[in-house]
């Protein structure tokens, strides 16, 4: 499943070349740096949808993992929280 965030990002990168260029043909200044800006800020949403979407595989794999290999999960789970119990108790 691809982030709505991948899609609104390319869409706007579009529409911000498309002004770019058209304040290149008017001689617009101003709209050329709003199409750049309207690039760059669809540039950041899709690399945030890119985020999301690597984020869910990786919980998705977490799952499996400890639906596969539950002691191991908990032995793991177990062993961070007591590091840090100690840790915490040093202070």
């Amino acid at each position: 499943m691809v982030d709505e965030n991948r899609i609104k990002g390319a869409a706007q990168d579009a529409m911000g070349t498309v002004e770019e260029s058209l304040g290149v043909l008017t001689g617009d200044s101003e709209t050329q740096a709003a199409g750049k800006a309207r690039e760059a800020a669809g540039e950041a949403q899709r690399a945030y949808g890119r985020g999301s979407d690597q984020v869910r595989e990786a919980s998705g794999k977490v799952v499996q993992a400890a639906a596969e290999q539950p002691l191991v999960v908990l032995f793991t789970t177990f062993a961070i929280g007591f590091v840090l119990g100690r840790m915490s108790a040093r202070r």
